[in-house]
């Protein structure tokens, strides 16, 4: 092989644009079926009972910040798995990267389970952080959810963790295949065990035939079992192996000298995912907030409490902001799945010395994104009511979810930007800058632009969705800045 080029794994001898499209096309496939599972959620909750459907959804919409909480915990493990692996694999180093597999999955089950032993006892704390506490049906659903869900966390690391190693070897269609088949089981069990009827298919008056009606606790079932379909499935693939990286026994015995490697680049970005998790649960407290004062004026006007007017008086604007937080999601799967294969080509461009190539990766997949997110940003701006009437046609999420779409809509360029960069610092093990620059500017400037315009001005969660939405343009300047400074290419990991 002459210098400079990848040595091992899926992408020997391909072209960039191939190398481009080898792993963006299955990861935004398994970013779309993620995105699918929590959506079919809220889709679940939206044909509960109408009695219980806006409780639901706001239940299930703070439980919902537990499973973003579950994706920071596991990814930091991921990614330093993924950074090795992709280093590895450009060298040509397989005693490298297999010991690489085997420390993350072992990492990824011990912490899983660490990890869903504090959701499981805090629940109820975060319950209160989001002013739930007046709204005792929520409270309770919110609670059952993220009980239940921290059932599944072990068997979610270890898929999650897998199939970030697999993108670190170039290899991502396998992964997306395991998520298909864990959306399926997630779509039949959520739905047999919930109750829900047949509205979400648009079949009005069939009843669900199975009658368990356990409503949110199914859903949380639902999704806790396909976690455990998808671990299975993951271990049995890499036990087999995949180009130039498999999964040996003997691998998954304490190593700490690359235990401690995977760690040591994963820290700053589990810090990076909790800071940024942390600054959104302020910003649902934010809501919490704007929910209660309008709540307060209603009652100080003796306004009835019916659906129509719901949206007045403050009670579901937790719901309100997850249902567009859902939507959101599907913008930013494209940047996201480009991203990941701007982080594992340039690591393994890095690892083959060759760092113009490594730059030229991630310059052609920002570009990339930018193009993708931006048409989906559109979309946001014409179709916002068309995508809100999906998941319910309550007019507490009718009057507001479609607004807050178009302020997304806008700022998708910007974010584009900001994620395509922050998942190739990442792949390339530069943690650090990406946990400083994401956590500066999320304490410094989005929640005081959020609390600034949201509550201060009373311009409510519109003015949230501003600040929130109006910060990514200066991070995606400071990511920009950080990559064009080049400090990763010295990085050793």
């Amino acid at each position: 092989m002459q210098d400079g080029q990848i040595k091992s794994g899926r992408l020997v001898g391909k072209s960039l644009p191939i190398a481009i499209f080898i792993i963006a096309m299955p990861a935004l496939i398994q970013q779309l079926m993620a995105a699918m599972v929590g959506l079919f959620d809220k889709i679940l909750a939206g044909s509960l009972p109408e009695s219980i459907v806006v409780s639901s959804l706001d239940g299930l919409g703070v439980g919902s910040y537990v499973g973003w909480l579950i994706g920071i915990a596991m990814a930091g493990i991921g990614i330093g798995g993924q950074a090795l692996i992709a280093r590895a694999m450009g060298a040509g180093d397989s005693d490298q990267s297999h010991a690489a597999l085997g420390q993350s999955l072992l990492i990824s089950f011990v912490w899983g389970a660490i990890f869903a032993s504090c959701m499981w006892l805090l629940a109820p704390q975060l319950a209160a952080l989001a002013l739930l506490e007046e709204q005792v049906q929520a409270r309770a659903f919110c609670i059952e959810y993220v009980r239940i869900m921290a059932y599944g966390l072990p068997f979610f690391g270890i898929m999650m963790v897998g199939g970030m190693c697999m993108h670190g070897a170039g290899e991502s269609l396998v992964p997306s295949v395991i998520a298909v088949l864990v959306n399926v089981v997630n779509i039949v069990v959520s739905w047999v065990l919930s109750g829900a009827d047949l509205d979400w298919l648009g079949v009005e008056g069939v009843e669900n035939p199975f009658g368990f009606d356990l409503y949110v606790a199914g859903i949380a079932w639902g999704s806790a079992v396909s976690f455990a379909c998808g671990a299975l499935l993951t271990l049995i693939v890499l036990a087999r192996g995949i180009k130039d990286l498999r999964l040996h026994s003997d691998r998954l015995l304490l190593d700490r000298s690359m235990s401690w490697r995977v760690v040591r680049i994963g820290i700053p970005n589990f810090f990076e995912g909790l800071s940024m998790w942390m600054a959104n649960l302020v910003v649902l407290w934010f809501i919490g907030e704007v929910a209660e004062e309008k709540l307060a004026a209603s009652m100080m006007l003796d306004t009835s409490a019916d659906s129509a007017e719901l949206s007045e008086a403050g009670q579901g604007l937790q719901g309100v902001h997850i249902i567009a937080v859902q939507w959101e999601a599907f913008s930013f799967m494209p940047g996201f799945a480009v991203g990941i294969a701007a982080g594992a080509i340039a690591g393994q461009f890095v690892g083959a010395g060759n760092l113009r190539m490594a730059r030229r990766a991630v310059w052609t997949c920002i570009g990339i994104g930018v193009v993708i997110m931006g048409l989906m940003g559109l979309v946001f701006t014409f179709f916002g009511s068309t995508l809100t009437s999906l998941i319910s046609d309550e007019p507490v999420y009718m009057e507001t979810v479609p607004k807050l779409l178009l302020i997304c809509g806008v700022m998708q360029v910007f974010f584009a930007i900001s994620m395509v960069t922050r998942q190739a610092l990442r792949g390339l093990g530069d943690t650090t800058w990406v946990f400083l620059i994401t956590t500066c500017s999320s304490y410094l400037v989005r929640l005081p632009a959020a609390w600034l315009l949201g509550v201060v001005f009373e311009m409510g969660l519109v003015g949230i969705w501003i600040g929130l939405c109006g910060e990514l343009v200066i991070r995606s300047m400071l990511f920009l800045a950080r990559f064009m400074h080049g400090g990763w290419a010295a990085k050793k990991i």
